[in-house]
């Protein structure tokens, strides 16, 4: 080491010298002993590194495990090479003819699988055994740099055509892939060093394909639990087919229509088959004679409110007369308000909503009794009596929205037959390429983020640093009752991400390079260059992204 450059180092605040080139691994591996789980990257300076990389500056390091967000996003990444590695080495290359990573679902990857092979679970065992012979010898996971154009003959040599057809809308003139034991891919992000890092996981059969069952940021060291929502995996899948239908199932096929100046046709396409869905939800509604009240219910940036307009639009064509009532006017008082263990006001739970009162007021509608309806002064934090009464005559029915509406509990005195049920939720199931899936969550941030800054003022930095919260909110409130609904709405548009991409690009660019939230912001802006750009004129005003990019006919 005589006559190396040293370099000062501060990891996770512990100042350290080390000499020039010392892999990253090195030293993450001199303070593993204070990390309950592996370190599998590095965060330097506020820009993620691999721990192949090597020190060449002086600079801080936090490390990073599957605890942390881009930790479980690598473990996850590293999980899928290491499972296409050993199916491939199974069933041999000549029989595959396809493999897709399509959606998350539970704690798993939905996966499918078409090939010469039949895919059962004696055959799963046998991939998932020959997965534990290779995390056991921790093969190195080997990153190269490929010309564009060379990355593009080596995948359709592989016959990976959809990552060959994505390169080919590159700009830039080189491209990164990853390599383990002579099989070759390309991913969206970053990697573990080697096989023996990824040692939790699983293979099951489901459906009409497997899971690769995976450990959670809660809980790295065990697999999730697997608890699938049927009801959610069959609008996933319906949803697959129909963008197979619009030969726009990957990014690489919509940049192709966009790029042949076809965006209209799908875009108007998309939202026909979308008109019809709430139409056919409407008449199904109408059908069902006892029902009064329609409760909607699903996680942020889902375009709940424009979806209330249209299915009102959709139930007056079929005789009815709606009315939209706001579950926000039933909070109680701020001085009674819950506060979570941060001592905050917890306005997501229950506890927050005067259910007693909620139920009184709808009990008394459907017994054909006028009631005055509250509104909620969120600057007092009080509700307010302005002389809004409502009665409900024969065609009437009322259109409830909000975080609790799929809860019994909030609904308890309510009979079964007087609600329809509907979970809404951006339901994107858009891939970047056959091995790189995006996730649901990407969309509706992407969403927030434009309408924060466009109706709130917020900053992407804002929006961004307060998803987290907004998320366990989510899988508290939410989630645990998708299955409850009688009809699932997946508002995610095969469009949407390369329409949002000239009004979040911009956003994203704001967020300060020194702040928490520029991994996010930078991970973000990766991401939205696989998209080409669609210009918003030929959305319709009715569109659920006019929620979200403005513009629209209804007031939001």
């Amino acid at each position: 080491m005589e006559g190396k450059r040293m370099w000062k180092v501060t990891v996770d605040g512990e100042p350290r010298t080390y000499p020039h080139g010392t892999p990253y691994r090195t030293i993450a591996a001199d303070f593993q002993d204070r990390h309950p789980c592996d370190i599998l990257l590095v965060n330097r300076d506020g820009k993620l590194c691999e721990l192949h990389k090597v020190l060449d500056r002086d600079c801080s390091l936090k490390m990073v495990t599957a605890q942390d967000k881009p930790g479980i996003q690598t473990y996850e990444r590293s999980a899928v090479f290491l499972m296409l590695k050993a199916f491939y080495d199974v069933v041999g290359r000549e029989a595959v003819e396809r493999i897709s990573v399509e959606y998350s679902l539970s704690s798993a990857l939905f996966i499918l699988a078409r090939g010469s092979f039949t895919l059962d679970q004696a055959l799963l065992d046998r991939v998932e055994a020959r997965m534990r012979e290779l995390s056991g010898q921790a093969l190195p996971i080997e990153k190269r740099a490929l010309s564009t154009d060379d990355a593009i003959e080596l995948f359709e040599e592989a016959r990976l055509v959809h990552k060959a057809q994505l390169f080919r809308f590159r700009i830039n003139s080189h491209v990164n892939v990853y390599s383990l034991d002579g099989f070759v891919d390309y991913f969206y992000g970053y990697m573990a060093p080697d096989t023996g890092y990824i040692k939790c996981f699983g293979l099951e059969l489901f459906e009409n394909g497997f899971v690769l069952r995976l450990p959670t940021q809660k809980d790295p060291h065990h697999l999730g639990d697997f608890r699938p929502s049927r009801k959610v995996f069959r609008e996933l899948y319906e949803s697959t087919l129909r963008s197979e239908a619009l030969n726009a199932s990957n990014v690489a096929e919509l940049n192709t229509t966009i790029s042949q100046a076809s965006a209209t046709p799908l875009i108007l396409a998309h939202e026909a088959m979308m008109e019809k869905k709430i139409g056919d939800i409407a008449a199904e509604i109408a059908s069902r004679r006892d029902v009064r009240f329609v409760m909607i219910a699903g996680p942020s940036s889902s375009g709940k409110t424009t979806f209330s307009h249209r299915l009102s639009t959709q139930l007056r064509a079929c005789g009815l007369r709606p009315h939209a009532i706001a579950t926000d006017n039933y909070f109680v008082n701020r001085d009674k308000t819950p506060r979570d263990a941060d001592g905050n006001y917890d306005f997501e739970g229950l506890g927050a909503m005067d259910v007693e009162q909620f139920n009184i007021d709808m009990g008394r509608l459907l017994k054909g009794e006028t009631v005055e309806m509250p509104t909620y002064n969120f600057k007092k934090g009080a509700r307010e009596y302005n002389g809004n009464f409502l009665r409900l005559g024969e065609n009437d029915v009322l259109v409830i929205e909000g975080i609790h509406c799929l809860n019994d509990k909030f609904t308890y005195s309510l009979p079964k037959e007087s609600k329809y049920r509907i979970y809404i939720s951006c339901l994107t199931t858009l891939n970047i390429d056959d091995h790189n899936r995006i996730p649901t969550t990407d969309a509706r941030l992407l969403r927030r983020i434009e309408r924060d800054a466009r109706t709130r003022g917020y900053s992407a930095q804002a929006t961004i640093k307060m998803w987290p919260s907004v998320r366990r909110g989510e899988e508290e409130n939410i989630f645990p009752f998708q299955d409850s609904a009688d009809m699932i709405f997946n508002s995610a548009l095969i469009y949407e991400t390369a329409l949002l991409k000239p009004y979040v690009q911009p956003l994203l660019f704001g967020v300060p390079r020194d702040s928490e939230e520029y991994i996010e912001a930078k991970r973000l802006l990766k991401f939205l260059n696989y998209f080409l750009p669609i210009p918003a004129d030929d959305v319709p005003k009715t569109s659920l992204m006019r929620e979200f990019i403005g513009g629209g006919c209804y007031h939001v």
